[in-house]
């Protein structure tokens, strides 16, 4: 498997938003982590494709993009 790509979202995946995520609106990802996959998806468009990502890809994401890393 590649490190990223685009899939239809199947179905059953149990979605979960950052705890970040407040109630207004806005951008939001929701992902869901499988054995082998991480899907990606925007909150606002559940039914668009959403990205697979090698558990390792996200996990260089998440280091990357960490709060603390933020200023």
């Amino acid at each position: 498997m590649r490190n990223t790509q685009a899939s239809r979202v199947r179905p059953g995946l149990a979605w979960f938003k950052s705890r970040y995520s407040g109630d207004e609106g806005g951008n939001c990802l929701e992902v869901a982590a499988c054995p082998r996959t991480v899907h990606v998806r925007d909150s606002e468009s559940p039914d668009a494709p959403a990205l697979a990502l090698a558990p390792t890809a996200w996990h260089r994401f998440l280091t990357h993009a960490a709060p603390d890393r933020c200023t």
